[in-house]
């Protein structure tokens, strides 16, 4: 069975949940060291008799359990395959990828360009009859996929481009426009579109020309902000064989998200622009409601197999677990009550 976890960053959330735990290791064991202070063993037995330890140590189990589970549902864990019928609309759209070093930046989680590229495979693994084509683009840009149906061909280049792209600097998204408008295997205007994925940055290679050109040739652009536009975050290299930060006039180099300059490109391009940020943004969604409505002409229904979400089956378990121990209380099964005068 094939599992999938789209959110795998959510794994830090097991940090809070091991924190949680040792401070209820540790209140019972306060608990027990301060009736041990207070009265004899004979006395504490009479004064715990009517409270269960037993039915407090499972509560505090099913409490755990419900977050771990919480954290089993962020991750959105998907697995089973499902079929819908879409109408195809014959859009052609390159996927532009900024894989300038400062894509590697982690002001979002676990990068930006892994969060990039997760964009790209969202939209590509719902998507059916729209040719897609992958445009990459640091220091010179590069067609690492041409317009193609084979959606598979797509994700395996996706797979490869860090390793291959992301120690690169500079950034040159103009260059990227002009080969991608280049790119298209057909003259007729419309039903075209470029979403270019970055943070903005850009070396002077006049993107918001490059995007006007585009736009005179019937070809929409759609830009996505991915970063931090006001701390922005450090990034990450190795240097002698150590995880260091790169620098600069020995100054740690922060990157923040141009947003202005992306808005530029859009504007431009007759598309919108994107502010994704440090959120995580549904990109799908915006693909179909707003980039490939109404974009391409209409012709015959395919069938396209998508992985199923199943994070509702972890989230109701720890809801469940949740009000079985809002129900239970500490008190011993037929236990008498305590009646004072």
């Amino acid at each position: 069975m094939d599992i999938r976890f789209n959110h795998l960053e959510s794994l830090n959330w097991l940090w809070a949940v091991l924190v949680v735990a040792i401070l209820v290791v540790l209140a019972f064991k306060a608990r027990k060291r301060v009736l041990a202070r207070l009265a004899t063993a004979n006395l504490v037995e009479r004064m715990t008799r009517s409270t269960s330890l037993l039915r407090k140590r499972c509560r505090a189990i099913m409490l755990l359990l419900a977050l771990v589970l919480t954290v089993f549902a962020l991750l959105d864990p998907r697995w089973g395959i499902r079929y819908k019928d879409v109408q195809q609309q014959g859009i052609d759209v390159f996927f532009v990828l900024d894989t300038s070093r400062s894509m590697l930046a982690e002001d979002v989680r676990p990068n930006r360009m892994e969060r990039a590229k997760q964009y790209i495979e969202d939209v590509v693994e719902s998507i059916g009859g729209d040719r897609v084509g992958l445009i990459t683009f640091a220091g010179q840009a590069r067609v690492d996929v041409p317009l193609t149906l084979d959606y598979g061909a797509l994700r395996l280049s996706l797979d490869e481009i860090h390793a291959r792209e992301g120690r690169r600097g500079g950034s040159l998204a103009g260059d990227a426009i002009r080969l991608a408008m280049e790119s298209f295997t057909d003259d007729i205007k419309d039903h075209k579109a470029i979403i270019l994925l970055g943070d903005g940055e850009d070396m002077g290679s006049y993107p918001v020309e490059a995007a006007s050109n585009a736009n005179e040739q019937g070809i929409r652009i759609f830009t996505v902000g991915i970063g931090d536009a006001q701390d922005g975050g450090r990034i990450p290299i190795m240097r002698d064989g150590q995880p260091a930060y790169l620098t600069h006039e020995g100054q740690e180099v922060w990157s923040t998200m141009n947003p202005d300059l992306l808005s530029e490109i859009a504007m431009a391009g007759n598309g919108a622009y994107i502010p994704a940020g440090t959120s995580n943004l549904d990109l799908n969604m915006i693909y179909h409601d707003v980039i490939a409505a109404g974009s391409g002409r209409e012709f015959d229904v395919a069938r396209i197999e998508e992985h199923v979400p199943r994070y509702q089956w972890f989230a109701a378990m720890a809801l469940i677990l949740v009000l079985i121990d809002s129900l239970m209380t500490d008190r011993r099964s037929g236990s008498p009550k305590v009646v004072t005068t």
